[in-house]
């Protein structure tokens, strides 16, 4: 495959990077297939083998669950490239293959492709929050709130409620129905019941073969554990507190792409099963390449490796920022709102 070099491509402004990085669009349809393959295989093997398990320990089927959780979330990461049609060079085919998978990851593929794509057009915008993103107040409005209104969004912003409760919430509630969609057309209704009616059948048949057991000890620690490191880091992908926002005319789509998104440094299993998704910056820039090449952009273009750039510890820390501070340009906690240096 042809190396690429920053070199060849001076970048002096970030919507630069869009001609620079259309180079890496197009997938490799074997790749795709194999790297689909590798990833649904296991997840289903895990799941007979939890299964096989719950009849002997419970604790081993709990383990092998928690496991399966991994594939999961790399089977959601497929799907998310599916909706941006990078995954596939047919886009029929990316959608359909992103619809059979959202039975797996409980989620309605033209419901989220179409609020996730409202995400991407909108992110670190001050004027357009609200969809496919996380509920972020400004120091000002969170001053301006009566006192349930600041003791609801305090609620809201507790790590137990974002990473914990709300991914239950979401995955298991809110993706029964069209939300944020309702009105918007009979397709969003039809994604989100069509995928309804195939997830009740094969849990149906998962209950009448395994009963509440195999329920209780495979499908939900499945689900859970992966819905919350699925919100974890899309969480630290743009709750950082360097990230960037900005309202009216001062704010440009590829800025923030660029310094609103991280590059969430994680060891290469954990690249694996997130996808490279923490290669977020890139990912914002220029949502038409597969994740199975970030790394060639990476690789390529050293001013993209080194910005932006989280670990696993730094982030840790992303959990106590609550509000964007727009004099400081900056995220803070709820005490450095109150005690500003």
């Amino acid at each position: 495959m042809t190396r690429h070099t920053s070199q060849s491509s001076p970048v002096t402004e970030p919507k630069d990077w869009v001609r620079v990085l259309a180079a890496y669009r197009d997938p490799d349809p074997r790749r795709s297939a194999r790297e689909l393959l590798v990833s649904v295989v296991p997840f289903l093997g895990l799941w007979a083998i939890a299964w096989w398990a719950s009849t002997i320990s419970a604790w081993l089927a709990l383990a092998i669950a928690v496991l399966n959780a991994g594939f999961l979330v790399r089977l959601f990461m497929i799907q998310h490239d599916c909706g941006h049609g990078s995954y596939f060079r047919s886009r029929r085919l990316s959608d359909w293959a992103g619809r059979a998978i959202g039975v797996l990851t409980l989620t309605p593929y033209d419901v989220w492709r179409s609020t996730h794509a409202i995400h991407h057009s909108a992110a670190g915008n001050l004027d357009q929050r609200g969809v496919g993103d996380i509920h972020t107040l400004t120091v000002r409005e969170y001053q301006a709130l009566s006192p349930l209104g600041r003791f609801a969004y305090r609620l809201y912003r507790n790590p137990i409620v974002l990473f914990v409760i709300g991914p239950i919430y979401i995955f298991l509630l809110q993706n029964r129905l069209p939300v944020g969609l309702m009105r918007s057309g009979a397709r969003y209704w039809i994604s989100a019941m069509g995928t309804n009616a195939a997830l009740a059948a094969i849990l149906a048949g998962v209950f009448y073969f395994g009963g509440w057991k195999v329920l209780a000890l495979v499908f939900l620690p499945t689900v859970v554990v992966a819905a919350s490191v699925g919100v974890w880091l899309f969480f630290v992908q743009h709750q950082f507190e360097d990230t960037h926002w900005d309202g009216g005319e001062d704010w440009k789509l590829h800025d923030a792409a660029l310094h609103g998104s991280s590059h969430y440094v994680l060891p290469p299993i954990l690249r694996w099963f997130t996808g490279n998704i923490g290669v977020h910056h890139v990912h914002h820039l220029y949502s038409r390449i597969p994740f199975y090449r970030l790394p060639e952009v990476l690789r390529d273009h050293d001013a993209l490796a080194t910005v932006q750039r989280l670990t696993i510890r730094e982030s840790l820390s992303c959990a106590r920022l609550h509000l964007w501070d727009e004099d400081g340009r900056k995220l803070l906690s709820f005490a450095e709102a109150r005690n500003p240096r």
